[in-house]
């Protein structure tokens, strides 16, 4: 169960529904996940669908490439919701499952291209680490480029974000879903 009410499009505002309509007239076809929570300000929720229609859909990474760094981050930053969207995208473009579950298990993917195990490298580290070492970084600008590298970064830092409001909200899974590992709790010691 949610910790905040999620707006229903009955009884959405004029702007949120203005913004609903917008995020499910486009690619996303649908509106879950964080920014259910984000139309509580619905000019939050339209920079946010904007900026991740923009890292999602129109970059220069491939859809593999992005679904890697989306499932690594989504595994690192612990978030359920985000490991199961994505899990189903992963497997709508064809990543494989022994791929898939090697992330889950938070390992190195075998069989990965030269490109794919860079980005996974990279979104590993700049999870783990907030930074991306040297090695990986230079590797990482040699097999993507410039601009690859720049929307990878921005595309891990959007995707924790995704996270921590998935996880802090607490938002559901479809019903009938269970989550692929638990989620932990918060302690401030």
């Amino acid at each position: 169960m949610p910790r905040i009410p999620l707006p229903a499009p009955d009884d959405m505002s004029t702007a949120q529904r203005a913004v609903y309509d917008r995020i499910v007239s486009g690619p996303r076809g649908k509106i879950q996940g964080p920014l259910r929570a984000a139309l509580h300000n619905p000019e939050l929720a339209d920079r946010w669908q904007a900026l991740g229609a923009l890292l999602r859909y129109d970059t220069s990474l491939t859809p593999r490439q992005s679904e890697l760094a989306i499932l690594v981050t989504g595994r690192a930053c612990n978030s359920p919701f985000e490991w199961y969207a994505h899990r189903l995208e992963s497997e709508r473009i064809g990543l494989e499952t022994p791929v898939i579950e090697s992330l889950l298990a938070r390992e190195v993917p075998d069989g990965l291209i030269e490109e794919e195990a860079v980005v996974v490298a990279f979104a590993a580290e700049l999870n783990a680490h907030r930074s991306v070492s040297d090695a990986v970084y230079a590797r990482a600008l040699a097999m993507l480029g410039t601009v690859a590298v720049v929307e990878l970064t921005a595309l891990v830092g959007y995707y924790t974000m995704v996270a921590m409001t998935l996880n802090a909200h607490e938002i559901p899974l479809p019903e009938g879903v269970t989550p692929a590992f638990d989620l932990p709790q918060a302690t401030l010691r």
